[in-house]
C-alpha cells in the first residue's frame, strides 16, 4: 500500500520541476537570446509483486534546451546584433572561463571595448577608438566591424557539435561541456546589425503545458489522499 504514496509523491515532484522550468520560461519570453528548456520524464525502478511488475513512479530528466531560432526584432541600434542562424557569440567571464550566448544588446564600455549588456568581453576582444559614437559602428552580415574606413576586427561566430549538452551559465550565458564539445568557428550564419533575437518560448504553448502539468500534480496529491484513505480503512479492519 505504501507504495502507492511514494510513486504519487515523485509524480508530484516530478510535476513540480516541470512547472518550475516552466514558469522560468514564461517569465523570460521577453528576454533576448533566450532558449526554452525542455523537461522529460523517466520511469523509476519497477519490482514484482505476485508476478506482478509495479513501478514506482516517475523522475524529471532535463533533457537539455531547445536551440531553435527565435524571431528577429529590428531594433534600430547599431550595436544590437542578430545572429541568423546557427552558432554564439564567444565571450571571456569575469573569472577568465570562456562562455556563449545569442544575446546581440552590445555596447561600449569606457575604454571602447564591445562588451555585452552583462559586462563581459567579446572573444577575440573588439575594441574601438575612444569617444566613438556608437552610431558611427558597421557590423557586416559576416561580423566584419569597422568604425568609418577603419578596420576594427570581426565579431565571431562560434558553434558546437552538441548544443543541447551546454550548461546554463547564469545571465543567459552557458558554458561549454565535454558533451557539448568545444566551440569551433562556423561560416553558415550571418550577423544581422540593428535586430535582436527574441526568445524562442511559444507563451500559448508554455501556458497551455503549465496547465497540463498543474493537473498532473492535483492528479497525483489526489492520488496520495486516497491511498490515505485505503490505510485508515485498513487499520480500521486490523482493529
Amino acid at each position: 500500500m505504501p507504495e502507492g504514496i511514494y510513486s504519487a509523491a515523485a509524480g508530484m515532484a516530478a510535476q513540480q520541476t516541470r512547472l518550475d522550468s516552466l514558469a522560468n520560461d514564461v517569465a523570460n519570453v521577453n528576454t533576448a537570446g533566450y532558449k526554452q528548456q525542455r523537461v522529460g520524464f523517466r520511469d523509476l525502478v519497477y519490482q514484482a509483486e505476485q508476478g506482478v511488475p509495479v513501478g514506482a513512479g516517475s523522475a524529471p530528466v532535463d533533457i537539455g534546451r531547445s536551440f531553435a531560432q527565435g524571431p528577429l526584432a529590428q531594433t534600430g541600434d547599431s550595436l544590437s546584433v542578430a545572429i541568423a542562424g546557427p552558432g554564439f557569440f564567444q565571450v571571456r567571464r569575469s573569472d577568465g572561463s570562456t562562455a556563449l550566448t545569442r544575446d546581440g544588446r552590445l555596447a561600449l564600455d569606457a575604454n571602447g571595448a564591445i562588451v555585452t549588456s552583462t559586462g563581459e568581453h567579446l572573444v577575440p576582444p573588439l575594441t574601438v577608438p575612444k569617444g566613438t559614437d556608437a552610431s558611427a559602428i558597421v557590423i557586416a552580415a559576416n561580423g566584419a566591424v569597422s568604425v568609418g574606413a577603419t578596420a576594427i576586427g570581426r565579431l565571431s561566430i562560434v558553434d558546437v557539435p552538441s548544443p543541447g549538452s551546454l550548461a546554463p551559465a547564469g545571465d543567459n550565458l552557458f558554458a561549454p561541456t565535454a558533451a557539448s564539445g568545444a566551440p569551433a568557428a562556423v561560416t553558415s550564419a550571418t550577423v544581422q546589425q540593428g535586430y535582436l533575437e527574441g526568445s524562442n518560448v511559444d507563451l500559448a504553448s508554455a501556458m497551455t503545458d503549465m496547465i497540463e502539468a498543474q493537473r498532473g500534480y492535483e492528479l497525483a496529491s489526489r492520488a496520495i489522499k486516497t491511498q490515505d484513505q485505503l490505510l485508515d480503512v485498513a487499520n480500521g479492519l486490523v482493529k
